[in-house]
């Protein structure tokens, strides 16, 4: 595992069974990959327990640095957003930190929130946000931007800017419509409403929602299990549809139509297709290389 702290130094960790040291606190992200069967699963893993997860200037860069060295790492095939704080995903903006910036500073920096959240979004391997706690304003944009959402039961999310005087400006006036639909997403944002992992649930905002454990890990690790899920799919094939169901989204279906046809044509010559198509004749379990 990668460890990817405040100044930037990389710690190397095996993976498999060992026990995972205890995060350094302060402003952190982690990247790592895990051994044996989760072999392919990356985790980003946010421990900013003094001012729960909340998006800082430092966090934000090191967020960015995490996302810059996944995007071209073959080795990765899915991603998993976690909490190293108990009882919180992300407490969303720092506003102790925003209170100090001038109106520039403040429409530069939201101009940065909002292109991590794209970077996010734009990560060509499915992404999992693990949701064991608050997830306000920022950071219920940040598991937006994810592919796919757990939570657990017990969480907390909503979209709280309009409490604050200020309205969504990562992402959040986009993407919650598009998740939840128009109406409800006005009233969540509207409200500042808060609403809990199985009431996300039921409308769509999140694909499960667990029962809380007592380690408060339950969305987690019901993350990794999803996350396994993904794993012996062909790489190639799913980061394809993840790219015609993105951008086949943002244009009329004639025109998303002809996009699944331009990336099923790339899947056709690659090997791991070929591979599939024998083990069907086979009647064996297919073993994709990702190409």
């Amino acid at each position: 595992m990668l460890r990817l702290g405040r100044a930037g130094r990389l710690l190397l960790r095996g993976g498999g069974g060992a026990p995972r040291a205890a995060p350094r606190r302060g402003a952190e992200v982690l990247v790592g990959a895990a051994g044996g069967e989760r072999s392919g699963i990356a985790e980003i893993l946010m421990n900013r327990p003094h001012a729960r997860n909340s998006l800082g200037k430092v966090f934000v860069n090191e967020l960015f640095s995490a996302l810059e060295q996944l995007r071209f790492d073959e080795k990765v095939r899915v991603v998993v957003f976690k909490s190293e704080v108990k009882g919180v995903f992300c407490a969303g903006a720092d506003l102790k930190e925003r209170a100090k910036m001038d109106d520039e500073e403040v429409g530069y920096f939201v101009k940065r929130l909002r292109n991590l959240m794209d970077e996010i979004a734009a990560l060509p391997v499915p992404t999992i946000a693990a949701i064991d706690g608050y997830a306000l304003g920022g950071g219920l944009e940040l598991a937006l931007a994810c592919d796919l959402r757990v939570a657990a039961s017990s969480a907390k999310m909503g979209l709280i800017e309009a409490t604050r005087g200020l309205l969504p400006g990562a992402g959040g006036t986009q993407r919650l419509p598009r998740c939840v639909g128009i109406g409800l997403a006005k009233e969540l944002i509207f409200t500042g409403r808060q609403i809990d992992g199985e009431q996300a649930a039921s409308v769509g905002l999140v694909n499960h929602a667990v029962p809380q454990n007592s380690e408060g890990d339950a969305a987690y690790q019901r993350a990794l299990t999803l996350a396994e899920e993904i794993l012996p799919q062909a790489p190639f094939a799913v980061k394809m549809g993840k790219l015609a169901i993105n951008r086949g989204m943002e244009v009329d279906i004639a025109s998303g139509m002809a996009i699944e046809g331009m990336c099923y044509a790339q899947n056709i010559p690659t090997r791991d297709r070929q591979e599939g198509m024998a083990a069907f004749r086979e009647k064996r379990p297919p073993r994709f290389i990702g190409k």
